[in-house]
């Protein structure tokens, strides 16, 4: 993985695009820090930023360590206020610099973004009595939010996203599928074992049954009878083949996600153009001949 906004090519969602790139002056300036990494400032900004996300979550995981929050709360406490005046600033910076800044609050990362400086906000407006000190607990856990930020960061995580996103209706097909069949492994197994044998209900037997079909089998409710060991033994053995269905989904989509990206990066000498298909022996727009090194990019 490499650190840094995903090119152009490989992002179907352009923020220039999607929620408006300045024309000129300290907003396209901010701009191009902030949302580009084609710049020595734009990489920089995105290291920087990795390692202080990556500080703050641990400084939240260390925080629910009892011994350790008891000896360095104080100090905990001062760090989770750096981090969160400098994800407010990046926050509002990222709201000044784009043309349609509520269209990037709203969006996937705009949310996160809010969700990581929040929680800090909201316990510091509620009065820490007895009764609230729970919420306000949860509050600050909430933080923990922040470490979908890195997604933004790493153009391999996009890539994933989009082969998610692709082949999200074969995965639903496959899940309705699966919760069809532990129901009625789960009904048979009801009125195989029983309520004496822990089956009490077909709820309860369907949770054994996703239990034994992802071959977790916690152990909290176990077949007695032979015939109920029979079935649990065929249902386990299937349930090997099923999560192999949806490793193989996505390894196709990924694949051709990997396709796609180097048929983009396909670019002609004579006029810049990109995209061109693998089979292509000319340039789209200016039909000069596509030279062997740029034929090479379909391998």
């Amino acid at each position: 993985m490499h650190a840094g906004k995903p090119a152009a090519e490989s992002t179907p969602a352009d923020p220039g695009k999607q929620f408006g790139k300045p024309a000129g002056g300290l907003r396209a300036r901010l701009y191009a820090v902030i949302f580009e990494s084609d710049t020595r400032a734009g990489r920089l900004f995105d290291l920087v930023l990795i390692a202080v996300i990556l500080m703050s979550v641990a400084a939240v995981v260390l925080d629910s360590v009892e011994a350790v929050s008891a000896n360095h709360g104080d100090a905990l406490n001062v760090f989770e206020w750096m981090f969160t005046l400098l994800f407010t600033v990046e926050y509002m910076a990222r709201l000044y610099c784009v043309r349609q800044p509520l269209r990037y609050a709203t969006s996937f990362f705009g949310i996160i973004d809010l969700l990581s400086i929040l929680p800090t906000y909201l316990a510091i407006l509620l009065v820490p009595g007895a009764h609230v000190l729970a919420d306000v607990r949860i509050l600050r856990l909430l933080r923990i939010f922040r470490i979908l930020k890195l997604t933004s960061y790493v153009a391999e995580y996009g890539r994933l996203n989009r082969a998610l996103l692709a082949s999200r209706r074969k995965i639903m097909i496959f899940l309705s599928v699966v919760m069809m069949l532990v129901l009625l492994l789960g009904t048979v197994m009801y009125v195989v074992e029983g309520p004496a044998n822990g089956f009490t209900s077909i709820p309860t037997a369907v949770y054994w049954a996703i239990t034994a079909v992802t071959t977790v089998g916690f152990g909290d409710i176990v077949p007695k009878t032979d015939l109920g060991r029979s079935i649990s033994a065929i249902i386990m053995l299937l349930g090997w083949g099923i999560l192999a269905v949806p490793t193989g989904i996505i390894s196709s989509e990924l694949s051709a996600q990997h396709s796609v990206e180097r048929w983009a990066r396909r670019r002609c000498d004579a006029c810049g153009s990109e995209g061109h298909e693998p089979q292509a022996r000319y340039c789209k727009d200016c039909g000069q001949r596509l030279t062997a090194g740029e034929a090479g990019n379909r391998q």
